[in-house]
């Protein structure tokens, strides 16, 4: 029997399944203006997307930390359009309420125009994002604005931008000089001109980052930015400590998903090789009758 999804409180029949309002720019933007804080993370696969969405996180980025995380790569920049298009297909079939916004991976938009407008339409339209995220300013306005033109949204990121790691000679923090600040305030404000619907801003004081979202009108979501952001992201596995590697300053650790499943499995190996899995219960049995036809015709052929 189908059921029918209602998404108003106010005309659900009774066991009707709720839908909770689906996140969007508006909603989002709505949320700055309320002073409510937006809740972000990451998510690469159906699982745990589902999760995510479940505890009723905002937005979820499909970001190309999977190069990393999942792929076990040194930084973002190996992973390809198709790659991300993957995973992205797979968050979004797990994604009823969060937005669900794609990475625009290192290479993707970075030739021309026409590039990056091409790749951003294969996210909407064959893997179901909801919004793209490019990183950098200025140098971003005229393809901000033709994906704005092409009807898909747009995330920015300044300040720590992964994709920039060889010019900035390493994962270092930004924007600790007036004259640094003022040029990602330029950027920022040039972005919202062009029509980003949010901002991230990543790995700076928190300081600058409170100045720059107070002249915003768009959200502004911060990951190494402090608390005076508009809201927060972080990478799934770093809060759950699924990575093996130190976390960053501003990671905090919430779980050990890491030793959950270490000790699973290493559990489980114990009891495959001391015959202790499966046992009775955990297997299927014939009936009667049929196994004690079994045992006759494994009788007669030894006696043949």
């Amino acid at each position: 029997m189908s059921v029918t999804h209602f998404r108003g409180a106010d005309h659900n029949p009774p066991g009707a399944q709720v839908i909770p309002a689906k996140v969007t720019s508006q909603s989002l933007k709505d949320k700055k203006q309320s002073g409510e804080p937006i809740s972000a993370l990451t998510a690469y696969d159906y699982s745990t997307a589902r999760l995510v969405d479940q505890a009723g996180i905002d937005m979820i980025l499909v970001g190309d930390s999977l190069a990393m995380v999942v792929m076990g790569y040194d930084s973002t920049l190996p992973v390809t359009v198709d790659e991300m298009l993957h995973h992205t297909r797979a968050v979004r079939r797990a994604v009823r309420r969060a937005m669900v916004v794609a990475d625009m991976p290192y290479g993707s938009y970075h030739l021309d125009l026409a590039q990056g407008v091409a790749n951003a339409v294969r996210f909407v339209k064959e893997a179901g994002a909801e919004a793209v995220k490019v990183e950098g300013g200025a140098n971003r306005v005229e393809l901000v604005e033709r994906l704005t033109d092409a009807e898909i949204p747009v995330v920015g990121h300044l300040g720590l931008t992964p994709q920039s790691v060889h010019r900035m000679g390493g994962y270092k923090v930004q924007g600790k000089s007036m004259t640094a600040i003022d040029r990602l305030l330029k950027d920022a404000l040039a972005l919202e001109r062009a029509g980003v619907i949010a901002i991230v801003l990543e790995g700076i004081p928190r300081e600058a980052a409170q100045h720059i979202t107070a002249e915003l009108g768009v959200p502004t979501i911060g990951i190494g930015a402090g608390p005076d952001t508009d809201g927060q992201i972080l990478v799934l596995h770093d809060l759950v400590n699924l990575t093996f590697s130190q976390p960053a300053k501003f990671v905090r650790q919430y779980a050990d998903a890491g030793a959950l499943i270490l000790n699973a499995v290493t559990a489980y190996r114990q009891d495959v090789e001391t015959r202790g899995f499966p046992n009775e219960s955990e297997s299927y049995h014939l009936t009667k009758e049929t196994r004690a036809v079994l045992e006759a015709s494994t009788v007669a052929r030894r006696k043949a």
